[in-house]
């Protein structure tokens, strides 16, 4: 039986995955797996019974990452869950950016007397704005939000031009041909009149649009963030508005030193706010964990890598290991010499660290109790799991 530990509120029909024969929900003090959206955990203690942690959302910036890591507790995200969310808001916001809509819809309520249609008729001009057709937009970061942005764009008359070194096999395929491939994102900043960043924030990424990315950018152009704050320096944009560098700022987060300024546009948070993205980012990471818990099998891992075995043994073992030469050998070792045989095994590692799965056609579960922990006290080794093969569950 295995308790997962909620924070903030996750929708029921994610929850609802987690069946009740191997599962409770906040029932221990000692929980198998954490789900959480938005809560920030750096200061959590992690009870030592955590294996793995499931964030409903793309971004992990609010977990440990790296201390989860070395704890071999595995951190997995939901990418993609939320991106029809966010990409449409991204898209309503460059036709605000364009179209004083919020400003003439304020201004119509300030109207009195028994002809406001007059003189909503005559004051109009004020509030026409430009249209997004023919202008060109760039887009930095082409994961599962970028990509959909790039091709609504291209959809809406846009010139679009996509910037991401990374671009993913499944991510090259879903882009429209007609999306144009940066080379630099330089090139993307000097070119298009619109920028919007998409790329997770990480030490890398940290104020990845400053005060040199936005001296590059044209007079005229419009600048939105609806991926992290952090990526954007606070301080440089502001500045680069006042110069006149840039004409206008568009984010989902909140900063205070945003605020009252006529030239920002600030929204507060709502990027994966619709219902659809947080029932669709429960589900994913539910389905996710439930398969980590009972199978062992990775997927959508920030920290590990993919790891996916059909598990057709009596028992396995699953080990978190750091990478270095003859683990497989020092394992295989331990398991041959209590005359257990391997059914079958596979390895991954990523950096650092490395995951492997072992099944096994033993029944004794003495000896196999015995395997895992000269397995665990083995050097190197930084977690061990044992899981008996129960009946076919689905995902």
């Amino acid at each position: 039986m295995y308790d997962i530990k909620t924070f903030n509120a996750i929708a029921p029909v994610g929850l609802a995955r987690f069946n009740e024969e191997n599962f409770t929900i906040n029932q221990s003090n000692s929980p198998a797996g954490i789900i959480l959206r938005s809560e920030k955990l750096h200061d959590y203690a992690f009870p030592a019974s955590v294996l793995a942690v499931a964030r409903a959302g793309a971004g992990t910036n609010n977990v440990p990452v790296k201390q989860c890591t070395e704890d071999g507790i595995v951190v997995f995200n939901t990418p993609g869950a939320n991106a029809n969310a966010v990409k449409e808001l991204v898209i309503a916001c460059l036709l605000l950016s364009v179209r004083p809509i919020l400003k003439g819809s304020n201004w119509v309520q300030t109207l009195t007397g028994t002809d406001t249609e007059e003189q909503a008729e005559a004051q109009k001009k004020q509030f026409a704005g430009t249209e997004l057709e023919g202008k060109k937009l760039g887009v930095i970061g082409l994961g599962a939000i970028g990509a959909m942005v790039a091709n609504d764009a291209y959809r809406l008359g846009m010139e679009v031009t996509g910037f991401d070194p990374f671009v993913s096999v499944d991510t090259a395929w879903s882009i429209s041909r007609r999306v144009k491939r940066a080379q630099s994102m330089d090139e993307v900043l000097k070119t298009c009149d619109f920028v919007t960043v998409h790329v997770p924030l990480s030490e890398n990424t940290h104020h990845l649009i400053g005060k040199k990315q936005l001296a590059q950018m044209k007079e005229n152009a419009v600048l939105l963030n609806f991926a992290r704050g952090e990526l954007v320096e606070t301080t440089a944009v502001i500045e680069a508005l006042d110069s006149g560098e840039i004409s206008n700022f568009v984010t989902d987060f909140a900063d205070e030193r945003l605020l009252h300024n006529d030239k920002i546009l600030v929204l507060p948070h709502l990027g994966a706010s619709t219902e659809e993205a947080e029932i669709n980012c429960a589900k994913m990471a539910a389905r996710t964990l439930k398969k980590f818990l009972e199978t062992g099998n990775i997927k959508r891992s920030v920290n590990f890598p993919t790891v996916e075995m059909a598990f057709n043994s009596p028992f396995r073992f699953t080990i978190v290991h750091r990478n270095v030469p003859n683990m497989l050998g020092q394992i295989s070792t331990e398991i041959a010499n209590l005359e257990i045989n391997i059914d079958t095994m596979i390895n991954r590692s990523r950096d650092d660290y490395a995951y492997t799965i072992v099944d096994i056609a033993e029944t004794d579960e003495a000896k196999i109790n015995a395997a895992a922990e000269k397995i665990q006290a083995a050097e190197n080794i930084i977690r061990v799991r044992t899981i008996k093969n129960t009946e076919a569950v689905s995902y």
